[in-house]
């Protein structure tokens, strides 16, 4: 198989892949959550079980950094893959810890427990921006928003299988443990496929992009010099791409709010209704932040890859919407109250989703770096570690303001106003992006409409279209050109979907 369908044949498979493999961290990443219960009647007590929380967000977010960079310096695929393996050995050590003594000893618990989380939220941070990296090989800028708005859905995919996976297994027979065991496994079969099927990028499996004919024509044909990396870019120099840090702190406001409304909303809702009904009110900001992401992409590429404005956008939408919660959300009937949720969770999921896919993507190809491809994982890394800190830091707010509008007699009034606080500053910092989009140099200009170039495959037996053949006056000795018929030699070209 060659050319444009060979291409399009992969592209499919790694995006099925990688939407798995993030599936996949986001139920191990659930399961034990929902067996705290069990694990408090073997003995864990609920500080020990917050104490793993933190430990795994704080380990998260600082492993981001490196497993980013990791991921630019090795075979993206096999750091996916020991960081899925890595996670289902730490999930065998929490079904140990519960099965045996050690849940019970007030001297060694907690260390077991909380170290083991610690670990897994290192593994963890493999999952974002390394397949970001993996998927940014693949897509170029112009279709990328709208396949990385589908793509991020792969986060809700992982939290839904895991609660009704968990539910399935509760409500049976089967031991409880088995909510834990069986995710473990499936995650580390899925980790040997990334060892073994999953390409990194085209040149991995035989296929010619138009990047790669650029560079084979820059070099007189030399295909070794053509298939020749970069070296990855080092996080400083990430840090120094232009937007990478507001778009970092700016994704961290949005992300707080993210956090304040995934995990506060049934608590603020139970003041009004009773718990069940609160989380099925809550559960309709999560439905909606599924779409968020596509059609925050869609857009975003409907107007030539103007990220920031898009997202932008959508923030300042969400003001007003915040603002009403906070003065009528006593009195607000169901219905309505129902319908903002559900557009909330769109306008706040799709800049959260973007930014740390298509938009670290778009980064990553900045000129500052002369394009060098390996700088994505580095630069999803900073944004997502960034984020996860400005985030966790942020949520420390929240509880302060509620004991001060209950003592205000407003209840959760200053908490509304707060992530509104959040919404305006975060899209503040999207500012100088969004002028540079706006009001674009000649340069710039030329960089939108070049957008709308995908990704194509040189079939290895065409020549270049006349149109696009240099004159004859500039073109390079016969003796120094590539063959007219060159193609990738089929003894390169792997036949199977190995890495």
């Amino acid at each position: 198989m060659d050319g444009e369908p060979k291409l399009d044949v992969y592209k499919r498979w790694v995006f099925v892949a990688t939407f798995v493999n993030y599936a996949m961290s986001h139920w191990t990443r659930k399961c034990y959550t929902n067996v705290k219960v069990q694990l408090m009647d073997q003995g864990l007590t609920t500080y020990v079980l917050a104490s793993m929380d933190s430990a795994f967000m704080f380990t998260y977010a600082g492993g981001s950094f490196i497993t980013g960079a990791l991921g630019d310096r090795f075979s993206p695929s096999a750091v996916v893959g020991i960081g899925l393996l890595g996670s289902s050995i730490c999930l065998a050590f929490i079904t140990f810890g519960a099965s045996s003594g050690i849940a019970t000893s007030v001297s060694f618990a907690a260390a077991w427990f909380v170290g083991t989380q610690a670990l897994h939220g290192f593994f963890q941070a493999t999952g974002g921006p390394v397949n970001t990296a993996i998927m940014g090989a693949w897509w170029p800028k112009k279709s990328r928003g709208l396949v990385f708005g589908l793509w991020t859905c792969h986060q809700y995919v992982g939290d839904i299988v895991a609660a009704f996976a968990s539910a399935w297994i509760l409500s049976s027979p089967m031991n409880w443990r088995y909510a834990i065991i069986i995710p473990m496994i499936v995650n580390a079969l899925w980790a040997f496929i990334n060892f073994t099927l999953v390409p990194n990028r085209p040149s991995d499996v035989g296929i010619r992009t138009e990047e790669q004919r650029a560079l084979l024509a820059k070099s007189g044909g030399d295909e070794k010099a053509a298939k020749s990396l970069p070296p990855p870019i080092g996080i400083r120099q990430a840090i120094m791409i232009p937007n990478v840090m507001s778009y970092a702190f700016a994704f961290g406001f949005f992300k707080l709010i993210n956090y304040a409304m995934f995990f506060q909303l049934p608590f603020i809702l139970s003041s009004n209704f009773s718990a069940s009904t609160a989380n099925i009110i809550s559960s309709l900001y999560s439905f909606g932040m599924m779409p968020g992401g596509i059609v925050c992409g869609f857009v975003s590429d409907l107007y030539g890859g103007r990220r920031a404005s898009v997202c932008a956008t959508m923030m300042l939408i969400l003001v007003p919407l915040l603002v009403t919660f906070a003065y009528c959300m006593d009195t607000m009937p169901v219905i309505p109250m129902l319908v903002l949720l559900c557009i909330m969770g769109c306008l706040v999921g799709g800049p959260n989703n973007i930014i740390t896919s298509a938009v670290a993507a778009d980064l990553a190809e900045d000129p500052s770096i002369k394009g060098n491809n390996r700088a994505l994982g580095t630069v999803t890394g900073i944004i997502n570690g960034s984020g996860s800190i400005t985030a966790a830091i942020g949520q420390m707010a929240i509880p302060v303001l509620h004991d001060l509008g209950e003592a205000h007699g407003v209840g959760y009034r200053y908490v509304w106003l707060f992530l509104v606080a959040c919404t305006l500053v975060g899209t503040g910092l999207l500012g100088p992006k969004i002028y540079k989009e706006l009001k674009p140099t000649p340069a710039e200009s030329q960089g939108f409409a070049s957008s709308n170039v995908s990704y194509q495959s040189v079939p290895t037996s065409e020549a270049a279209p006349m149109s696009e053949a240099a004159p004859m006056s500039e073109a390079a000795p016969m003796s120094e050109a590539a063959p007219m018929s060159e193609a990738v030699p089929m003894s390169e070209a792997k036949a199977d979907m190995r890495v």
